[in-house]
């Protein structure tokens, strides 16, 4: 599939900074910054609540049937949690944002979330869960795993984004 720009998912444990990256990353480059979480809920594309993990319950073939046409115009940085649901034709960078714990754990308690979804998201950071996840489900040389504790750490994945971004135009159009 030839696309006039390409793809790049921002994926990492919650916490990480995938948002803020992303949002980052589509300013200075023009890409179009997708939040699938903000899409799930605003298109409905979930079966309804988990309480105790503090989440929707995901609808992947509804998810994925409202991206397909927005993913092949290309142009877009998309940012989610989960990685492994995703075609893998749809992107050309899989950025995984990792995070120190003690990080990770004051970003989580800011945003209020419950101790079971702190302990398993926690335990999803330490155990490299996200990372081993989209190596396994993308071609190894398009996962570029980035630090992402200080905001001097999203300044410089940012610059490497566009970096890259250059260098796949000159490769590409």
């Amino acid at each position: 599939m030839e696309r006039s720009l390409p793809n790049i998912l921002v994926t990492g444990t919650p916490g990480t900074g995938k948002t803020t990256t992303s949002e980052m990353i589509a300013e200075a480059t023009g890409l179009k910054h997708v939040n699938v979480g903000e899409l799930v809920k605003t298109q409905q594309l979930h079966e309804g609540y988990l309480e105790e993990f503090d989440t929707h319950i995901l609808d992947e073939d509804k998810l994925l049937d409202e991206m397909e046409d927005m993913m092949k115009e290309g142009g877009k940085v998309v940012d989610f949690h989960t990685c492994e649901i995703f075609p893998e034709r749809w992107f050309d960078l899989v950025l995984v944002l990792r995070s120190d714990t003690a990080n990770l754990y004051d970003r989580m308690v800011k945003r209020g979330y419950n101790k079971r979804k702190i302990d398993e998201n926690m335990e999803c950071e330490i155990m490299q869960v996200v990372l081993e996840t989209a190596h396994e489900s993308y071609a190894p040389e398009i996962v570029v795993e980035l630090q992402s504790n200080t905001v001097d750490d999203m300044e410089s994945n940012v610059e490497r984004v566009q970096m890259w971004l250059d260098a796949w135009k000159k490769n590409n159009v």
